[in-house]
């Protein structure tokens, strides 16, 4: 099997991906920007061929350099990024190489919200009312039908960038003169849940779920954005059993194959409202912090799936992980070392977080397990209680 990396060198986390579909005696092939000497060396080790290009962005440029890898080592089994930025370049080079997987077409439902919409409400899953906006016209209308609070978010985008919050007249007048008037908006009504939960996971070339797990933000993604707040997330122990009943009817409506996944909802009372389905695993080291939570290895997992084996369960009891970041430039009551040494049985691992993200999530990420969601929550307030 000739499996295709889009970008193996970054995310960094990810080149574990290509280290494992390598142990299984997969064929792996890489195609990025970065000079081959800037490689880890467990990461060339693992490529049988890198073929660099000036830049990623050129699909001509890539289309050619496929080419060459197809006609050195045969016909390509797999393309794969797992990074939003590349999903539209995979599915592209899928297409022309009729390469098992996502296609343009298919990442439709996955780009725009209005279209997610659609299917959420197909899978029998809660959503706020939203509106397509195009015009300024579209955008009273929505007012006038919808009402305020709103949340205006681009129809094809990801994460809280370019967000807007519509509480008032003046809101509504300060997005129609920020708005470029070209770029497709999509308005919701604003849900006053602070509380955002996810259903993640990984399915098989068949569709089928392998995995599955669930999270919870301490802090929505607009608040830190606006307020610059810690970021804090936490895999649960145990899953609500009508999360997971919505996240499996939303799961088989887009009909993704061998993919990861990430749907996050608002948690309101004991009900779920779905936001937004993402084509790919949750960003940053979060398959990371699902690995430590269920004592298992979703590199490892992934390549055997890939390879056509079983998905290999864990054998242990899950327990809460949480993810915490710290900001440098912030002053905290409580010392790294302090905290390091109240919690040295539960801490993992500390890791940078890429100049990308840090602006947004904070500079430093640390991860604890505990079997206890009283000493996870006191881990969240210790960590960053500030002076």
């Amino acid at each position: 099997m000739n499996y295709l990396v889009i970008s193996p060198y970054y995310p960094q986390n990810f080149q574990q991906f290509t280290i494992e579909l390598a142990n299984k005696g997969i064929t792996v092939l890489g195609i990025g920007q970065e000079p081959y000497e800037q490689l880890d060396e467990p990461l060339r080790n693992s490529l049988t061929e890198y073929f660099r290009v000036d830049n990623l962005e050129n699909i001509d440029e890539v289309k050619r350099a496929v080419a060459f890898l197809f006609y050195k080592h045969g016909p390509i089994d797999r393309i794969e990024s797992h990074n939003e930025y590349w999903l539209e370049l995979d599915a592209s080079l899928r297409e022309q190489f009729n390469v098992f997987g996502a296609k343009p077409e298919d990442l439709k439902k996955t780009k725009f919200k209005s279209e997610m919409k659609k299917l959420f409400k197909k899978a029998g899953v809660p959503v706020v009312p939203g509106a397509v906006i195009k015009t300024e016209a579209d955008v009273d209308q929505a007012v006038n039908e919808i009402g305020l609070p709103m949340i205006a978010k681009p129809d094809n985008g990801v994460g809280a960038v370019a967000t807007f919050k519509l509480d008032t007249e003046d809101d509504i007048n300060h997005f129609k003169t920020e708005w470029d008037h070209s770029t497709v908006y999509f308005f919701e009504k604003f849900v006053t849940s602070s509380e955002i939960c996810t259903f993640d996971g990984l399915v098989d070339k068949d569709g089928k779920i392998v995995f599955s797990t669930t999270f919870d933000y301490a802090y929505t993604p607009l608040d830190l954005m606006i307020y610059k707040m810690d970021n804090s997330y936490y895999v649960l122990k145990d899953m609500d059993s009508k999360l997971r009943k919505y996240g499996e009817a939303i799961v088989k409506e887009f009909d993704m194959k061998e993919r990861f996944f990430h749907i996050e909802f608002f948690r309101e009372g004991d009900d779920y409202i779905a936001i937004e389905y993402n084509n790919r695993p949750a960003g940053g080291f979060t398959i990371d912090v699902y690995n430590f939570a269920h004592s298992l290895d979703l590199y490892r997992g992934y390549a055997a799936i890939v390879a056509g084996e079983e998905f290999p369960a864990s054998e242990f009891e899950a327990q809460y992980c949480l993810a915490t970041s710290r900001r440098t430039n912030a002053h905290y009551v409580y010392s790294e070392e302090d905290l390091l040494d109240k919690y040295s049985q539960q801490f993992k691992v500390k890791k940078i977080m890429p100049a990308a993200f840090a602006e947004l999530q904070g500079d430093y990420l640390y991860m604890l397990t505990t079997p206890s969601r009283q000493e996870m929550e006191q881990m969240i307030t210790d960590f960053g209680q500030r002076q």
